[in-house]
């Protein structure tokens, strides 16, 4: 979630919201995680590898926690044991990042890693996929976007996978990723409201109907992953917004296994 240029609380997304994080972990029950970043910058993430429903903590940290951006995450387990290693989101070079799908053939994608296979300190597929979005972004001379891109085509071309559905985020700005087209990228904006975040605050997130995902925003942005010369797969940009003008934008993507 991106709130734009002020930051805000995401209690009842995490709570109160028909299909909360709460809701969800009853299915995906294997480990709860959430990113968010303090007022300077630094990021900060609470995780465990149980569900949120039994984890008195995630509801006290979910009323007290204010970030302009947030990831949350709730595992079910597929690569990796239910450490808190393996518990999404991780954090690499200041941006958090979660994943949902199922990546194979990890040996290939370390080697593809290089030096960056330091940043790994669990056994997931997702780390892994997280750092080589990594290398590719500094190769790339810091974009985020370009990164993204050649990361994700290089695994789309060389491995196979489920899904390589993700969300990043940094302390001002937020991608969300689908692949394959056959999942479905929710989308929410609404601009700022009052308590509760506005008159519409429990609409639930509505998919979108094009690919690549479209918004009237500027801060939302789309782009498309190659393969073998088809442009297959949507994902979103979603950047801050001036102080005076906060909204929220949420991302959502359909439920598949995670690792």
């Amino acid at each position: 979630m991106s709130a734009g240029g002020e930051a805000v609380q995401a209690t009842f997304w995490l709570l109160d919201a028909p299909d909360s994080i709460v809701d969800q972990s009853h299915r995906d029950p294997d480990g709860t995680g959430v990113g968010y970043f303090d007022e300077d910058g630094t990021p900060h993430i609470e995780k465990q590898p149980i569900a949120a429903f039994e984890d008195r903590q995630f509801a006290a940290e979910a009323r007290s926690i204010w970030s302009r951006t947030f990831v949350v995450h709730v595992r079910h387990a597929t690569t990796g044991a239910l450490t808190t290693a393996n518990t999404h989101p991780f954090c690499q070079r200041d941006r958090l990042f979660a994943h949902n799908g199922v990546i194979g053939d990890l040996p290939t994608l370390e080697q593809q890693l290089g030096d960056e296979r330091a940043l790994v300190l669990g056994e997931s597929d997702s780390e892994r996929y997280f750092a080589l979005i990594t290398r590719e972004i500094e190769r790339h001379g810091g974009s985020v976007e370009d990164g993204i891109r050649a990361a994700t085509s290089w695994i789309v071309q060389t491995l196979p996978i489920l899904s390589i559905n993700f969300v990043l985020i940094t302390a001002t700005d937020l991608w969300a990723l689908r692949y394959p087209e056959t999942d479905t990228l929710f989308v929410l904006e609404r601009p700022a409201g009052g308590g509760g975040g506005g008159p519409d605050a429990g609409a639930p997130l509505e998919p979108s109907t094009q690919a690549p995902v479209h918004s009237s925003s500027s801060r939302v942005r789309s782009w498309t992953v190659t393969r073998g010369g088809a442009r297959c797969a949507a994902g979103s940009c979603c950047t801050s917004a001036p102080r005076s003008k906060s909204r929220a934008c949420c991302f959502s993507t359909a439920r598949r296994r995670t690792g």
